[in-house]
C-alpha cells in the first residue's frame, strides 16, 4: 500500500471528494481502527435503495452507534444526497463524526445548498503522486498509463489496458448513462474521444462541436459535467484582470494520462520519447503534479496559462500567495537550452517581480539568463 499526501483533519467531519478508483475506501479503511467506524457504502444497490425510500433508517441506524464507534463512513454520497440533510442535524446533536466520499460535485450541487455549510472540511484525493510513488514505477510508465491506484499495481502491460478501457466504459455506463446526466449518450461518447485529443490545448469549442456533432453550447455544457464528476479541470488564461480571464479560452487537462488515453483509443500505442506525444503527455503529468501538491499542501495557489498576442506561451502561472508571480515553461528534453527558456525569460521581463522557471528531465538545476532550471522531481518543492 502507498502511503497517500492527504492528511484530514480527524478532529472534524470531512470530506473526500476524488475521481472513481483514486482509492478514496482503501484511504478511509487505513484511516480508521475498524472499531471505530460505521461504513455505509452507496455503491451497493441494496444500500443505495433503502436509504433513498427510507432515509430516516439511516438517521436510526447512526443514533445507535455507541463507543467506540464514533465515526460514519459513507461512500459516493452523490447517490443519495438527501442523506446530507441527516448528517447535518447528526453533526448538530451527537458527537458522531462523518466521512464522506464522493466522485460527482452535480447531484450534490441539486441536493444541498450548502454541503454542511462549513461542518464538514473538504479533502481531495487524486491519483497517485511522484511523491508517493517514490520511484516505484518508471516516468516511461507513468506517461503511458497514468498513476490510478489499480493501474499502477497491475502486473502486466495487457492488464493495464483491459483496465483503463473497463474505467472509461464504466464512466459512461455508471456515471453518466445510468445518472441521466446527458440525454444523449451518442453524442457525449464522440466528445470524449475528442476532448482528450484536445487535452491541454486551448479549447476550441467550435471545432469540438462540429467533430462531436454537437452544438456549441452543447460542448460547453460537456465541459462542465467532466469538471462535476472530476474527471478533468479547466485552466484559464491569464491576465492581470480578473473579467479579462473570463473572457479568454481554457484549456481542459484530464485527471489521469492513463484514462485520457483510453477515451481517445491510444492506450494501444506506445510513446517514444523525442515524440510529440511523449512531449505533451510530460508537460500533462507536470501539470497535474502541482495540482495535486497543491490540494495536498493546502498552499492556496491559483494555476493558469498565459499566451500572448504575438504567440509568446508559458506553461503554467502560479499565484502563489507571499511569493512572487511563477512563469513555468515545462520541457520533455534531457538537455535544456536557452530557446526552451526563451519564452518564460522573455516575458519575465514584462512582468516585474515574477520569477521565471523551466521544468525538465534534464537533473542539472542551473540558470539560463533570468530562468531558473530545475529537475522535475524537485518541482514541487521549489514552486510551492
Amino acid at each position: 500500500m502507498f502511503q497517500r499526501l492527504v492528511s484530514p483533519i480527524k478532529s472534524n467531519s470531512f470530506f473526500l471528494f476524488g475521481a472513481r478508483g483514486t482509492g478514496k475506501t482503501t484511504f478511509l479503511k487505513s484511516l480508521f481502527p475498524p472499531e471505530t467506524v460505521e461504513y455505509i457504502d452507496l455503491l451497493q444497490a441494496d444500500q443505495e435503495e433503502q436509504f433513498v425510500r427510507n432515509p430516516m433508517e439511516f438517521e436510526q441506524r447512526a443514533s445507535a452507534l455507541r463507543p467506540p464507534r464514533e465515526w460514519v463512513v459513507i461512500d459516493e454520497i452523490q447517490r443519495v444526497p438527501r442523506l446530507l440533510d441527516t448528517v447535518h442535524r447528526l453533526i448538530e446533536s451527537t458527537p458522531l463524526k462523518f466521512a464522506i466520499t464522493g466522485s460527482s460535485g452535480r447531484k450534490l450541487r441539486r441536493g444541498t445548498t450548502n454541503l454542511l455549510a462549513g461542518r464538514a472540511f473538504v479533502n481531495h484525493l487524486h491519483p497517485l503522486t511522484l511523491r508517493e510513488l517514490d520511484r516505484a514505477v518508471t516516468l516511461a510508465d507513468l506517461l503511458a498509463w497514468g498513476s490510478l491506484p489499480k493501474t499502477v499495481q497491475s502486473a502486466t502491460t495487457e492488464e493495464k489496458r483491459e483496465y483503463l478501457r473497463a474505467y472509461a466504459h464504466t464512466y459512461l455506463r455508471e456515471e453518466i448513462a445510468a445518472e441521466q446526466l446527458v440525454r444523449r449518450l451518442d453524442p457525449f461518447r464522440s466528445f470524449l474521444s475528442v476532448a482528450a485529443q484536445c487535452n491541454g490545448q486551448i479549447i476550441n469549442a467550435s471545432r469540438i462541436a462540429r467533430e462531436a456533432g454537437a452544438d456549441v453550447k452543447t460542448v460547453q455544457s460537456y465541459f462542465s459535467l467532466l469538471e462535476d464528476t472530476m474527471m478533468g479541470f479547466l485552466l484559464p488564461a491569464w491576465h492581470r484582470s480578473a473579467r479579462k480571464r473570463l473572457s479568454t479560452h481554457p484549456k481542459f487537462y484530464f485527471f489521469d494520462l492513463g484514462v485520457k488515453r483510453a477515451l481517445e483509443f491510444t492506450v494501444s500505442q506506445e510513446i517514444h520519447e523525442g515524440t510529440y506525444a511523449f512531449g505533451a503527455a510530460f508537460e500533462h503529468l507536470m501539470v497535474l503534479e502541482l495540482i495535486r501538491a497543491n490540494d495536498y499542501r493546502r498552499c492556496d495557489c491559483r494555476f493558469s496559462y498565459l499566451r500572448t498576442a504575438g504567440g509568446r506561451e508559458v506553461d503554467l502561472v502560479i499565484e502563489r500567495p507571499g511569493k512572487p508571480l511563477a512563469l513555468v515553461e515545462i520541457k520533455s528534453t534531457a538537455l535544456v537550452t536557452a530557446d526552451d527558456c526563451a519564452a518564460a525569460g522573455s516575458l519575465g521581463k514584462d512582468l516585474p517581480g515574477s520569477a521565471a522557471y523551466c521544468i525538465s528531465r534534464d537533473p542539472h538545476r542551473q540558470k539560463i539568463g533570468d530562468v531558473l532550471c530545475v529537475p522535475y522531481e524537485e518541482m514541487v518543492d521549489e514552486l510551492l
